[in-house]
């Protein structure tokens, strides 16, 4: 699209919180506020623009991160409203890969959640600047003070309260702003009632004046020169003010914090004028830095539209056009029917058709520049995390890491005629979704698909029915358990044998121990050309790779391994790389079990929010889950339980929560660690090994 804004005028964001606190309300204000929409959607009534799909329609919660563009006061903001629940964390992780700034939002009452530390923490890792903004301040219970000490505790953020609400639960009807030192106040709670800024009344003088000059005094100790003013002055302007915050926030130092209530229709419109002073522009970033092909330098672009063209794949989606490419362009300009390069695949591509996206709806336009987020229909062989660029200038762009599935189950075709089509289904779900995986079990033949938690997977299998009309048999649900070790052990291992009168010969000695959590399994070779050739050595690490993906007891993957290769010996005539691999195997799996090879399983943060009445009740089932209770503390009239909990103990947990608490406690999950099975497990899987675990103990 032409270049109709310079790109200082160009703000790309996300909206990122935990489930139910207004991220998409708030996005759907955005969009009648700056003229997108005409009439709100409301997420309640299925009506959100943002929540396209029919299952987020029918759930009231987003589930795929959904674009789209706006202007406000002349410049131009490109939105991506992520989902909230913890299964569909790798939604927000590939947005906050693309975006220069976020909008992090709190609900007034339940404050810092647990997806709230979870994002906060995925955007730390890409360093993305923010802006938090408090909402639902019209709710009982709602305690903005609160929010900010729980965001300076559980993030270690520093807030800048930039404004206060003016007044609380039924009675907020606006905010007081302290940089502007003034009250913006609505009008009632309809959509389009007006609003008027107020100088600040006698009755809020003396808060406003406490809370603005603790402002101005944590503003200046930022800055020698900026204290130096304020200790002359004994005062800093409005433009000081605005400076240093944009300043912090670009460089990661604070976090302005903001308030409202979306719903009520009141706060939003000061959010945008803050993502407008405070958030970056693509400028502000500055250069990205890839690396050249084969990783011996880095390679920077400048944010600039006459530097050569590059871009990052952050997602696929499918639609009628076909696979629609979402990229954010990092620099240059590109047209519809160009030819460009995909990096990852070694090979061309030529661009189809450019669309600016609103949600599931699609404008064409003819070109795209530098901080331009598009969708590209067209391409044939692009995968999230690619690298695409000018086919005379590649660099390759820092691929991004996605959370392994913790849950598996087993599907299969109800009818022969659905064999071809579910196989279809499911490789085009895996490509839109990376952490959705599938693969058949080498031992049973089944096709087992892997996610991030139940209902991660209830809303791919009911899509797989509903979207692509394929009938299945799904099974129960399984926990993704993992193997490891505890110990240390060396063998020695010889393979040879006589095969069609040819003597075959391998010989490997290496060692096992534990590896740090989450580093997989690392192989080293600790010998030389001259004691095995290269080629062999190669055969070796393969070999225990391989071994390694089916595991040394239980036929489960194992990871955080350290594996060395010591010695070894081979015949000039008689040893191949398949003989080095099947003695790598074999010395790999006796090595394991003699390292005590266990099961570990994971284990998951859950927080429930329960009534008071009900707190013995949710304890008391949390326990007899075999449930680490790590603390308990007070939200307004909730109590707020956490704990470690193991996913196999998990499973149903929705509904017996409903039944201990009539319905009116909630809860979230997420993966914390793997940690070893208990003595159950073990023997379950493993009986013939007599492993014993004997409860949770945390394995990282």
């Amino acid at each position: 699209m032409s270049r109709d804004l310079s790109l200082e005028k160009y703000r790309n964001i996300g909206i990122m919180a935990h489930i139910d606190a207004g991220k998409t309300t708030t996005t759907e204000r955005i969009l009648y506020y700056t003229g997108v929409n005409y009439k709100v959607g409301e997420v309640h009534h299925g009506t959100a623009t943002m929540d396209w799909m029919e299952d987020e329609q029918e759930r009231g919660i987003t589930i795929t991160s959904a674009a789209t563009t706006c202007h406000w006061n002349d410049y131009r903001i490109n939105i991506i409203d992520t989902p909230g629940h913890v299964d569909f964390t790798a939604e927000v992780e590939r947005s906050l890969r693309v975006l220069d700034g976020a909008v992090a939002i709190y609900d007034a009452v339940a404050g810092v959640e647990a997806q709230s530390e979870t994002v906060w923490r995925q955007a730390d890792k890409y360093r993305v600047p923010r802006i938090a903004y408090i909402n639902k301040l019209d709710r009982a219970g709602a305690d903005h003070a609160r929010v900010v000490e729980m965001m300076a505790e559980r993030l270690n953020a520093v807030p800048f309260v930039i404004q206060l609400p003016l007044g609380i639960e039924d009675a907020f009807n606006g905010v007081i702003d302290l940089v502007e030192n003034q009250i913006i106040s609505w009008q009632g709670d309809d959509k389009d009632s007006t609003f008027e800024r107020l100088p600040v009344s006698d009755e809020h003088r003396a808060t406003v004046d406490a809370a603005r000059e603790a402002l101005m005094e944590s503003l200046a100790e930022t800055d020698e020169a900026l204290l130096e003013t304020y200790l002359e002055e004994g005062a800093l302007t409005v433009e000081q003010m605005k400076t240093a915050l944009r300043r912090l926030t670009l460089t990661l130092q604070g976090v302005p914090v903001l308030c409202g209530s979306s719903f009520k229709n009141k706060g939003v419109q000061p959010l945008l004028d803050a993502v407008v002073d405070y958030l970056p522009s693509p400028a502000d970033i500055g250069a990205v830095v890839g690396h050249s092909l084969d990783y011996s330098e880095e390679v920077r672009r400048e944010a600039r539209d006459d530097e050569p063209f590059s871009a990052l794949v952050f997602k696929i989606a499918g639609n009628k056009y076909g696979d629609l490419a979402y990229i954010r362009i990092y620099s240059g300009v590109v047209k519809s029917g160009e030819k460009v390069f995909n990096v990852a695949k070694n090979r061309d591509e030529r661009i189809g058709h450019f669309f600016q996206m609103h949600a599931n709806k699609q404008k064409e336009v003819k070109e795209a520049a530098t901080g331009d987020i598009v969708a590209i229909a067209g391409f044939k062989n692009v995968v999230t995390g690619d690298t695409i660029c000018h086919p005379d200038s590649p660099l390759l762009l820092e691929r991004m890491d996605f959370p392994e599935p913790v849950i598996h189950i087993a599907i299969e075709p109800k009818t022969k005629a659905d064999q071809d089509k579910l196989s279809q289904t499911l490789d085009r779900l895996a490509l839109e979704d990376p952490t959705f995986q599938v693969r058949v079990d080498e031992e049973s033949g089944q096709t087992i698909i892997s996610g991030m938690g139940e209902l991660h997977l209830e809303i791919l299998v009911k899509r797989m029915i509903r979207d692509f009309n394929v009938q299945a048999n799904v099974g129960k649900p399984q926990v993704a358990y993992r193997e490891t070790v505890i110990g240390e052990a060396r063998v020695d291992e010889t393979y040879e044998r006589q095969l069609t009168g040819k003597r075959i010969f391998a010989r490997v000695a290496l060692s096992v121990k534990p590896a740090e959590r989450g580093a997989g399994v690392c192989f080293e070779n600790l010998t030389n050309e001259t004691t095995l050739p290269q080629v062999f050595a190669d055969a070796v690490q393969e070999g225990v790779l391989q071994a390694a993906r089916s595991g040394a007891i239980a036929g489960f993957e194992m990871v955080d391994v350290q594996v060395a290769l010591h010695d070894a010996s081979f015949d000039d005539v008689d040893s191949s790389d398949v003989a080095f691999k099947v003695a790598a195997t074999m010395a790999f799996k006796r090595a394991a079990r003699e390292a005590q090879a266990v099961l570990i399983e994971p284990v998951m943060n859950v927080e429930v929010a329960t009534p008071e009445e009900y707190m013995g009740s949710v304890v008391g089932d949390l326990n007899t889950r075999g449930g680490r209770i790590l603390n308990m503390e007070s939200r307004g009239d909730l109590h707020v339980v956490r704990a470690h909990v193991s996913l196999a103990n998990m499973f149903g947990y929705s509904t017996a929560l409903r039944s201990v608490s009539q319905g009116r406690a909630t809860f979230s999950m997420e993966f914390s660690q793997y940690a070893e099975a208990p003595r159950a497990i073990q023997e379950k899987y493993a009986p013939q090994m007599g492993v014993s675990g004997d409860g949770i103990r945390s394995m990282g």
